[in-house]
């Protein structure tokens, strides 16, 4: 359980145990919460199990090679947008390139500058917490910013909400799989955005609620020119999928 003040989870994946026992004292000093283990294979079903903002690894590991566990981080779908800072004592062009191809956001060699780790560190997890906030296959906004927009209309008296929600859109994955879950996902978030445009709002605002839930704002003397726009083209358009 990540603490509700933390400023992000960063797992440390690095066997010399000084290095990691200063990485945790450091960050925790910080405001993160960060935690350590020592081999690959430990490191990858922490990620699993509790996906981390953000990894630091080391590459010569005792079991497979920090290289291995970048590789099987960006393969697998619950853990590829996790990003990972290399750390390895290899300042060899080749081990930087390597790390470079396989989407690290970073490469930093032993010894290195805590201080400079540090803002390097607290940047990528600046962005990364920013593009959570998105939903990736839609883009559109979730989580912090739907909240925000949902207080927002409490204080406000003149606002309208609809909301679209897609019926057993779970069982639609299980039976088509992934790729057509989110074609249609991204089919109805278009769908959503061009009934929008369509009725002429100015002041709406259109996000995930939960993923297959889309809450849309608008001026309330459009609400019902709203809902029947969206109810058209969905109508319409479903039947494809």
């Amino acid at each position: 359980m990540i603490p509700p003040s933390s400023k992000g989870s960063i797992l440390i994946i690095e066997d010399d145990l000084d290095v990691a026992e200063m990485l945790n004292a450091f960050f925790g000093v910080q405001g993160y919460h960060s935690w350590s283990v020592s081999f690959g294979e430990e490191g990858l079903r922490n990620c699993h199990l509790t996906p981390p903002d953000l990894v630091i690894l080391d590459i010569h590991l005792p079991d497979i090679d920090g290289f291995e566990v970048a590789v099987r981080l960006r393969t697998n779908r619950r853990t590829k947008d996790i990003p990972i800072v290399f750390l390895s004592e290899s300042k060899d062009r080749e081990s930087r390139l390597r790390g470079l191809e396989l989407q690290a956001e970073d490469y930093i060699t032993k010894p290195f500058d805590m201080q400079e780790l540090g803002i390097r560190v607290g940047n990528l997890l600046q962005h990364s917490l920013r593009r959570a906030q998105t939903n990736a296959v839609t883009g559109m906004p979730m989580g912090h910013m739907v909240d925000e927009q949902l207080l927002d209309l409490v204080e406000r008296p003149h606002s309208a909400m609809l909301l679209v929600r897609l019926q057993n859109f779970d069982y639609f994955r299980e039976v088509y799989g992934f790729i057509a879950h989110d074609d249609l996902l991204r089919a109805v978030a278009m769908m959503v955005k061009e009934a929008l445009q369509e009725v002429g709002s100015t002041e709406y605002f259109a996000g995930h609620l939960k993923n297959d839930i889309f809450l849309i704002t608008v001026e309330p003397f459009l609400l019902e020119k709203t809902r029947a726009a969206i109810s058209r083209r969905l109508s319409h358009s479903l039947a494809y999928f």
